[in-house]
């Protein structure tokens, strides 16, 4: 999840724990907090970084679920085609039509405005 934050009152966080509790990994991606421990597992400060560290271990990133400002999403996009994820997710008001063809074009699925927590409570996604 990138900008993933240590905050519990941040939708970011309770969108995180709320995917733990129903059997998803979440791997924190926010250099703000590289080092550190959210919701139990290390924070990473790229998607590099972490699709590295989850390499060794024989697991590959699915979905990038993306609490970023629209402004951020190219370069975010780029990232999760080079560590070959599958689905670039922008959560709700992240809207970037740059982003998303790009993503597509490689061959992610893409969603925009939606929420992760609300599309699987909802069973729609």
């Amino acid at each position: 999840m990138v900008g993933l934050s240590n905050k519990p009152e941040r939708a970011s966080h309770t969108v995180a724990k709320y995917l733990q509790q129903n059997g998803y990994r979440v791997v924190p991606v926010n250099p703000s907090y590289t080092g550190d421990q959210i919701l139990g597992e290390p924070v990473y400060a790229s998607l590099h970084d972490a699709a590295t560290a989850l390499a060794a271990s024989g697991t590959a990133i699915d979905i990038v679920d993306c609490f970023r400002n629209p402004d951020d999403m190219l370069p975010i996009a780029r990232d999760a085609v080079a560590v070959r994820a599958g689905c670039l997710w922008m959560q709700l008001g992240v809207v970037n039509q740059a982003a998303a063809d790009l993503a597509a074009a490689a061959g992610l699925d893409v969603v925009m405005d939606h929420c992760i927590k609300v599309e699987h409570a909802a069973g729609t996604r």
